[in-house]
């Protein structure tokens, strides 16, 4: 390996571990508790090092948010051999839910928490939480085109499935269903999303 790979190898290795710190003390302490400071500390660096990967600590909320859709593209894309949209989109909602709540930091980083929308924002681009959102609206639009959902809206019927499962995503993640039993929670779960899909696909 010459010296620039090196370097380079390097370089991407420090990037990792400030995230990754971040990403802990995000979870222990609060994202608006933690500064570039702390991050540093934590790390035994001084905080001019991180700045010289982050320009700031939002750039490094915005690299974990990135991560994150990374893993849930991959993980959609898993359903490419899925010929029935009917069965994809099944699909797709359960694999949704299974993310999130085994991803309970990501996703409260990536639909959540405040500070990334500010830098998505400033940065005029989300390419990669587009290709999620576009994955689910193509499978949509396949229903639609061949007769299994009768609202033509395709945008409205994405928006609406996608906040069907984000709402019990985030109920759960934030705490908000502290009255129901843990082990009561997946069969729940499975059994909103038959309900949501009884209902909306033709049979």
């Amino acid at each position: 390996m010459g010296t620039e790979d090196r370097k380079e190898r390097e370089k991407e290795q420090m990037r990792q571990l400030i995230i990754k710190t971040a990403m802990q003390l995000f979870i222990e302490k609060g994202m608006d508790n933690v500064s570039i400071r702390a991050i540093a500390e934590k790390i035994e660096y001084s905080p001019g090092s991180i700045y010289t990967y982050f320009k700031d600590k939002s750039e490094i909320i915005h690299a974990i948010h990135t991560e994150g859709f990374e893993k849930l593209y991959a993980l959609q894309k898993t359903l490419d051999g899925v010929e029935n949209p009917v069965d994809k989109l099944a699909q797709m909602g359960r694999l949704y839910m299974k993310f999130a709540l085994e991803n309970r930091d990501y996703y409260d980083l990536m639909f959540i928490a405040k500070g990334v929308a500010e830098k998505i924002t400033e940065k005029q681009e989300w390419d990669v939480g587009n290709r999620s959102y576009d994955y689910l609206r193509e499978t949509v639009k396949e229903c639609i085109d061949q007769g299994y959902i009768n609202d033509p809206n395709v945008d409205a019927v994405t928006f609406g499935i996608w906040g069907f499962v984000h709402g019990m995503a985030a109920l759960i993640i934030r705490g908000r269903c502290a009255m129901m039993p843990e082990e009561f929670i997946e069969q729940t779960v499975s059994g909103s999303l038959s309900f949501m899909y009884t209902h909306l696909i033709n049979n």
